[in-house]
């Protein structure tokens, strides 16, 4: 690689010895992947400060002990534990501990305790166009599609290392010629009233992710008024089911006012999307039969302000039933808003439980009890099974709080029967 003469003081140790070790790593990285150089980045979202293994813990605080300090806003993704509310979810004493010492590390690095898989929703917003490097799946293919803002897809232990240095090796999506298009997906006779659906969005983009794989899908046919959250259930289904990082949706996301746009030149697939199509999707995304429910989970992503909003105006006046745990993850920001508008004690009251700064997928928060969960996220949906060895049932978040509400599993399918028509 052609190193520029700060990046040879960084890996020559000159900034000290934390910096060295990230730009090792950075340098190893960016030879594995042929990039000719490196590139300067002004925003960093690192997923590593889940504590997932032995490796994490050791790898945040060796690099904390040698007094390691970002040099660029960086923010944090969902940790592995309810930091205000720890003893609140059945957490280990031993789980507890090693949580809390990885939230310790990355906060003596600088990093800001954000603590959410949805930082595109805070004050942490990049601009169009910014190089960054966020790492979590969901959060790359948001700032890629919805913001455009530039970012490869980092993982834990690189996120970091570009925080400690401010480089990132210059290649992928961080380059304009590697973000356009590459598959079509064009949607034929999808219903209305599925159009403004919640489930709708997290199905197409289950069905997405594993139609394209790692290619860029262009969308064309969703509504004019689809709005950000709708934006980022699709975004979080494809990053799960498949490896996409960017899409573009045809007169909604920034680089795609027009097909022509969209693709830059490129020659494509088309690829059509029926209802049938969605309904074969919807069905993979439910690992369960029967009317078996012992848990609703929401915010996969976590939940925004206007979802929770919505849950809140579902669940008005009505009572969960004793059967069911009712648990939405979501951030800070998130419920303290709901505590200034009121309306807080209206989930509350209701039987709902806010989970601040984690997930349950990579948190052992879920009572053993708990075997068949339903829930409105694909990702939820796709991991949950070989994640956290529970059962899922997938629907919208009307189904999610009927279900609750009556006990057992009941979904609307009205808007879905036409595409099992033979």
């Amino acid at each position: 690689m052609n190193l520029n003469q700060r990046d040879e003081q960084l890996l020559n140790g000159n900034f000290g010895p934390a910096p060295q070790m990230a730009m090792r790593i950075l340098t190893q990285l960016g030879e594995v992947v042929g990039a000719d150089e490196m590139l300067d980045v002004e925003q960093v979202h690192v997923d590593g400060c889940i504590y997932e293994s032995e490796a994490h813990l050791d790898f945040a605080e060796k690099l904390a002990a040698l007094n390691a300090r970002v040099i660029v806003p960086t923010t944090l993704n969902a940790t592995s534990l309810d930091l205000r509310h720890p003893d609140a979810w059945g957490y280990s004493a031993q789980w507890k501990s090693k949580a809390q010492r990885m939230a310790n590390a990355y906060l003596a690095m600088g990093c800001t305790p954000t603590w959410t898989c949805a930082p595109y929703q805070t004050e942490f917003v990049p601009k169009f166009g910014q190089q960054i490097a966020w790492a979590e799946s969901n959060a790359i293919v948001y700032a890629n599609s919805v913001i455009g803002a530039r970012t490869n897809r980092y993982g834990d232990f690189t996120d970091i290392c570009a925080a400690l240095t401010g480089r990132v090796p210059k290649y992928g999506l961080h380059l304009k010629e590697n973000r356009r298009g590459q598959i079509l997906f064009e949607l034929v006779n999808i219903p209305a009233a599925l159009l403004r659906d919640d489930a709708f969005f997290a199905v197409l983009g289950h069905f997405l992710g594993k139609r394209a794989g790692d290619q860029i899908p262009v969308i064309l046919g969703l509504p004019r008024n689809t709005t950000q959250d709708n934006l980022k259930a699709l975004g979080a289904g494809a990053a799960s089911s498949g490896g996409v990082a960017l899409f573009h949706a045809v007169g909604i996301t920034p680089e795609a006012p027009t097909l022509e746009a969209a693709f830059g030149g490129n020659s494509y697939e088309r690829v059509e999307i029926t209802l049938r199509d969605l309904n074969d999707a919807r069905a993979e995304l439910s690992s369960a039969n029967g009317s078996q429910l012992d848990a609703v989970i929401l915010g996969s992503p976590h939940f925004s302000l206007q979802e929770s909003l919505r849950l809140v105006e579902l669940v008005r006046g009505q009572k969960i039933n004793l059967s069911v745990e009712f648990i939405v993850t979501t951030n800070r920001i998130v419920r303290e808003a709901l505590h200034a508008r009121g309306v807080l004690q209206t989930l509350t009251d209701a039987g709902v439980r806010l989970c601040e700064d984690t997930c349950i997928l990579l948190s052992p928060m879920l009572r053993k009890e708990i075997r068949v969960l339903m829930t409105n996220s694909a990702k939820y949906a796709y991991y949950t099974p070989n994640l956290i060895d529970r059962r899922v049932v997938f629907g919208s978040l009307r189904d999610c709080v009927a279900s609750a509400v009556q006990g057992r599993v009941v979904r609307d399918e009205g808007m879905w029967s036409a595409g099992r028509e033979e």
